[in-house]
């Protein structure tokens, strides 16, 4: 959000320091900051404000406080310091069909304006934050949404019809294919029309029920403010912020008053819209105020919260008292009193509808004594205590297994059905999880398979160590599991799978010294880990660490790999590392691996089989392509008196 530092100063007065100071403040405090600009005479600090803040904080006077809260002073003029005492009206009738979706809603009536350019002053403060000047009206409700983070609307009463002479007002949400004429965007002079989908909130003009505007995003064409009115009514109102929020991305119409209703304004807020306009438009449009509507049917206050003063310092690494803690907080505005020992009932002021939990008041703390004024402390080395079987055992299966070939797999731990389902699934094909390891080791093994000539390899070996859940006796049980896989053909499970998972097997039962009785399904073998690990002998100690390799990593291509085999005679001069470099000389940049995979002699000569593979960083390559380069490789052979099979 951009910010005029003189604005900034109405509300702080002297006690604000410069510009420099002030965004090294919000820095350390509570925002970053993206710029400082000069506007004409205007300093202009672009504050990024975060979505927690976006409620309070969209506007000068929410920032004004937040460098008054950091400063530990008060402001000098604060337009919330005394609640609004509006004179009602009954020229005014609203009608809200759902107060879920509009908590609340007041209307101002105004007679007797005169619509006309703005005042030098009010022009430069909204051209400073980028906003094009219309009229002194509509920059009026423009000027008090910047300065107290409100967003409000007027309309031409006299374009209104009057039922029992009153304005009739209703707020209700949209039929399937309803047609809303809305004000002209992006500089243009011609209104957009919006058919709506039945998830849109819009005012209506109750006395014909024609839509006038999308609550919360976009005003109507329907009793704009021109050059001729000279009697308004003033709409201050609440929206919720996820209608809000969805209308507007929907339609692509994501404005000033949208992003501040999207970040659920303070239902207390209308009211202090209302106040501000009204003083603001008999100072420079003049007119007569009628009364003001006010529909405020559940009210709703911030909640008081315990804040204990051992959960502070310990979340924060500080060792404040009490009292300091209870300062810095009332430095929000907010209250705060003492439970008992140790223990503060917090309420944050009405403006905050972020304090709502322990933690919230917390951060304030760490923010405004100031995160820079808490030391580091590195922990203490310790020396281990007794040794962890599971981890002990773990890490010897692994070993064992990545030296037989295998890699190590991580799967998801949900399932779109199974024994114990979740309460709140992630997503409803992730609502289940998982009673055992085989079925997404098989599932991995398929999918991996189309990798072995990329890899060169002729066989998928994986395994996972992981927790799995299932049912018992007295409700839900887990335990630690192995499961082992195997897939030599890209067709699924052969019975020729069998005898490396038995190798595997072998292999585990030698270097744990126990038998394992466990049959191959479908390619995979599963073990109840933590039966197993209940078994054997507690260590006395970690088996040491081998180094490790250094490692280097390579992008992995997003496209796919395609693979073509060469079979050549050559003459038994022709040694297989000399016939592989002719090979990779004219094999191409696309050409990422050949493999020699079958060999033997006769008759003087040797019958060497290639299995090149051809893949891009680029692009799927095409049959053509890889075609070409195969044609290539095979003129290469004829030229060295090589006979391709």
């Amino acid at each position: 959000m951009k910010v005029n530092y003189a604005w900034l100063k109405d509300y702080v007065g002297d006690a604000l320091p410069d510009t420099g100071k002030v965004t090294d403040l919000l820095t350390e405090h509570a925002f970053e900051i993206d710029g400082i600009e000069t506007v004409g005479s205007h300093a202009v600090i672009d504050v990024d404000v975060l979505p927690n803040r976006s409620s309070d904080c969209l506007c000068h006077r929410g920032i004004a406080r937040e460098l008054a809260t950091i400063l530990d002073i008060d402001l000098k003029y604060d337009p919330f310091a005394v609640t609004p005492n509006l004179a009602p009206t009954d020229k005014i009738q609203v009608t809200i069909a759902d107060t879920s979706a509009c908590p609340r809603f007041t209307a101002a009536l105004i007679t007797g304006i005169e619509v006309k350019e703005s005042p030098g002053w009010l022009k430069e403060r909204l051209e400073s934050l980028g906003q094009r000047s219309i009229n002194n009206v509509v920059d009026a409700t423009n000027y008090v949404m910047f300065a107290i983070g409100q967003p409000l609307h007027a309309y031409d009463a006299d374009l209104f019809s009057m039922v029992d002479g009153k304005w009739q007002f209703g707020v209700r949400f949209a039929k399937v294919g309803e047609i809303v004429e809305i004000l002209p965007e992006g500089g243009s002079t011609d209104p957009r029309q919006v058919e709506c989908v039945g998830t849109e909130l819009l005012i209506v003009d109750e006395s014909s029920n024609t839509p006038i505007g999308l609550a919360g995003v976009k005003g109507g064409q329907y009793a704009g403010v021109h050059a001729g009115t000279t009697n308004i009514i003033i709409e201050a109102a609440n929206f919720h912020p996820t209608i809000t929020r969805k209308t507007a991305r929907r339609l692509g119409i994501v404005i000033d008053a949208s992003k501040r209703f999207e970040n659920e304004l303070s239902h207390d807020l209308p009211l202090y819209g209302q106040h501000e306009i009204i003083k603001l438009i008999e100072d420079i449009a003049g007119g007569s105020y009628e009364g003001t509507l006010d529909v405020y049917p559940e009210q709703k206050e911030n909640p008081a919260v315990s804040v204990r003063v051992s959960k502070t310092n310990t979340l924060l690494g500080l060792e404040l008292s009490q009292a300091d803690i209870a300062a810095i907080i009332a430095r929000t505005g907010s209250t705060v009193t003492e439970v008992e020992p140790g223990v503060l009932s917090c309420t944050g002021p009405w403006e905050r509808t972020d304090l709502l939990i322990e933690e919230d008041f917390i951060e304030e703390v760490g923010r405004l004594h100031g995160l820079q004024n808490i030391t580091s402390v590195i922990p203490e080395s310790t020396t281990p205590g007794a040794v962890n079987p599971r981890q002990h055992y773990s890490e010897q299966i692994r070993k064992i297994l990545l030296a037989q070939g295998s890699s190590e797999v991580i799967t998801s731990s949900f399932q779109k059905k199974d024994q114990i389902q979740l309460q709140n699934a992630l997503a409803s094909d992730k609502s289940y999880v998982r009673s055992g390891l085989s079925k997404n080791i098989a599932a991995a093994l398929d999918a991996n398979f189309a990798h072995t000539d990329l890899l060169g390899i002729r066989s998928v070996k994986i395994f996972e160590i992981g927790t799995v859940f299932d049912k018992t006796e007295s409700g839900v049980g887990e335990h630690l599991s192995l499961a082992i896989g195997v897939r030599q053909k890209g067709n699924g499970y052969t019975p020729k799978d069998d005898a490396p998972l038995q190798e595997a097997l072998e292999a585990l039962e030698t270097g744990l010294g126990v038998t394992l009785e466990s049959k191959s399904e479908q390619g995979v073998i599963e073990v109840n880990l933590s039966e197993l690990i209940a078994a054997l002998p507690v260590p006395s100690a970690y088996s040491s660490s081998s180094e490790r390799k250094v490692t280097t990593y390579k992008t992995v291509s997003q496209y796919p790999a395609t693979a073509r085999d060469i079979a050549l005679w050559v003459p038994a001069e022709f040694e297989a590392e000399r016939v592989l470099a002719i090979l990779q000389e004219n094999a191409s940049s696309l050409c990422v691996r050949i493999d020699l995979f079958d060999q033997f002699e006769k008759d003087g000569r040797t019958s060497y089989a290639f299995r090149l593979v051809f893949q891009s960083t680029e692009r799927t390559l095409t049959d053509g392509e890889v075609t070409d380069i195969m044609d290539t490789i095979n003129q290469v052979a004829e030229q060295n008196g090589w006979e391709v099979r």
